[in-house]
């Protein structure tokens, strides 16, 4: 089973439009949808229509939602590069036994997309939705 981390941008990618095709991940059999508290408050922070809010609320019920983790980046390898207010999601996924963390962030994960960190595999939504096809 895929466990999928997801990141804010996905959330709020997800609940912005009702017809979002992200919400095709919400419906994948054999796989475990699981995000941070952290993503939560970012998505949440930059939705600002109600009824985008309440979509991610009702999105977020289909969820495991995990508590951010320690500011320890001994899970880490030394060679990841990134942002600090990026670390508390990729050592999210990592605490949280993820398989994939799930992320459109271009500029800050992009040169990770395809591989492996600690353990996680960092790819676009639509990348992991075509392997599931």
């Amino acid at each position: 089973m895929d466990v999928l981390f997801l990141d804010a941008n996905v959330l709020f990618s997800a609940a912005y439009r009702h017809d979002s095709g992200l919400r095709r991940l919400w419906h994948l059999e054999k796989v475990r949808l699981v995000t941070s508290s952290y993503a939560v408050e970012e998505a949440r922070r930059n939705l600002e229509a109600s009824e985008a809010r309440k979509r991610l609320v009702d999105l977020l019920d289909a969820m495991e939602v995990v508590p951010e983790p320690a500011r320890g980046t001994e899970l880490l390898p030394t060679e990841v590069d990134l942002p600090e207010k990026d670390l508390p999601i990729l050592r999210a996924a990592v605490e949280s036994g993820a398989t994939h963390l799930i992320t459109g962030d271009l500029s800050h994960f992009g040169p990770h997309f395809g591989r492996k960190l600690a353990g996680v595999r960092i790819l676009m939504p639509g990348d992991y939705l075509r392997t599931r096809s």
